[in-house]
């Protein structure tokens, strides 16, 4: 199951089940979980820990040092969730003292040449295509989708469930449930279609389509549209989460919905 062609540190700690192929290098501060397949020029870095079942590509870097010029060297993590596929040649760098960790979480998917910048925090069924970028210290949640060459800048917070179309320039927060494209990016919708896939109720939708109707289209201000959301709106989590998305951005949200 490991290539003898592989350069694999003794102190590294392999589970079984595990396939390393030829030309493989893994450091010594490496912890991989079982049934992980690692394809043939792959390079396992200090500080990287990788799940079960993971599938990672030839050229792929995982837990290289941040691109920081404040980083000192200081011991780091890297994590990668079970399930999780990382295609070739995408780039995860480990964290810096200000979260010690980046983290990318189960079953997620990131595509040919991909980039994870330092202290980024990735949720579950993520997908990043091709050529995304991540800057540093970005937070992503469940079920988000990245087309392929967007690029997000850094501190940035990007919903679960969102869709944000290929080429997009991330420079502001993009609330859960949305659909983001255009330069500025603003809203274009919720992501109904995915919703939908993953079991939201019609009902469900209903409200996120009520909340973000008052927020984007009808054209007030945030300031404005936040309490009648709050006044207008049935309790619910769906509500509670995207209040608290919106009230805890304090580099603000992507613009409402234009024409222009």
């Amino acid at each position: 199951m490991i290539s003898p062609l592989a350069s694999i540190h003794p102190k590294a700690k392999i589970a079984d089940n595990v396939t390393i192929e030829p030309f493989t290098t893994i450091y010594a501060n490496v912890e991989i979980g079982e049934g992980t397949w690692i394809g043939p020029n792959a390079t396992i870095m200090d500080g990287a820990r990788i799940g079960k079942n993971c599938k990672i590509f030839p050229g792929a870097v995982v837990s290289a040092i941040p691109q920081d010029l404040k980083f000192r060297g200081e011991d780091t993590l890297a994590e990668i969730g079970d399930g999780t596929v990382i295609r070739e040649c995408v780039t995860i760098n480990r964290g810096t003292v200000d979260k010690n960790t980046t983290s990318i979480g189960k079953n997620c998917l990131l595509m040919a040449y991909a980039h994870v910048a330092h202290d980024c925090i990735l949720g579950n069924n993520v997908i990043l295509a091709n050529n995304v970028n991540l800057a540093g210290h970005v937070t992503i949640e469940d079920y988000a989708i990245l087309e392929g060459m967007a690029a997000v800048g850094q501190f940035l917070r990007i919903g679960s469930h969102t869709f944000i179309a290929g080429g997009t320039l991330v420079r502001k927060n993009v609330p859960p449930y949305t659909k983001a494209a255009r330069e500025p990016i603003s809203y274009v919708g919720i992501n109904s279609v995915g919703l939908r896939r993953r079991g939201f109720t019609d009902d469900e939708i209903r409200q996120i389509e009520d909340i973000y109707r008052i927020l984007y289209v009808k054209g007030y201000s945030i300031s404005n549209a936040v309490p009648m959301i709050e006044s207008e709106i049935t309790d619910s989590p769906i509500k509670a989460g995207i209040l608290e998305f919106i009230n805890s951005s304090t580099n603000g949200i992507m613009k409402g919905y234009s024409r222009d």
